[in-house]
């Protein structure tokens, strides 16, 4: 599968254009990690797109989500790596497909990781995450009102399942944001 047709296969699937701009930020991520681990960017860009590929149908009924997921992307010919990895972003939320790969660690970590970010940068003079450092992602991760629906505890337990120090998944994921900003709604 190619690029393209998982946006196209997303897009089919979700009309939001916040979720599209989720799904984009989050290939943005997985490319950058893939790049850090001499891993196919590619390949961990097409599972970031299609990570959330079942929400709109399952956002009502949550415990579904990524239940609906293997049937689309097996009637779209998608290997079952890739859904095996789709499915483990939901790991103790939602499904009890542990991440056991470095893909899926990755994904588990800066699925919910990419949403305290872009918040953050938008909250900002700038509105941008050009100037967005890792010490005001910190101040507003123990702000438990901020980006209140970003479950923190999962982004700990997946950097740790990564075996990285938090503090450098939060400024990867920036850096690894700031060139797609404005094609993620920013």
């Amino acid at each position: 599968m190619t690029r393209e047709q998982a946006l196209e296969l997303v897009k089919q699937h979700n009309q939001e254009i916040s979720h599209i701009h989720h799904a984009l930020a989050v290939e943005a991520a997985m490319r950058h990690f893939a790049g850090l681990y001499n891993e196919d960017p590619d390949l961990w860009g097409i599972v970031g797109i299609l990570h959330d590929i079942d929400w709109e149908e399952t956002m009502q009924t949550p415990e579904k989500h990524c239940h609906v997921a293997p049937e689309i992307l097996r009637n779209a010919g998608v290997d079952e790596n890739i859904i095996r990895a789709v499915q483990s972003h939901g790991w103790g939320i939602c499904t009890d497909v542990e991440p056991l790969t470095q893909l899926e660690k990755t994904l588990f970590t800066i699925d919910e990781l990419t949403g305290l970010i872009i918040t953050a940068g938008l909250v900002r003079p700038s509105k941008s995450l050009a100037d967005l450092e890792l010490k005001s992602v910190k101040k507003k991760w123990k702000d438990k009102a901020f980006a209140r629906g970003v479950n923190r505890e999962i982004i700990k337990q997946g950097a740790e399942k990564m075996n990285m120090p938090l503090d450098d998944v939060i400024n990867e994921t920036i850096i690894a944001l700031r060139p797609v900003e404005k094609l993620i709604g920013m």
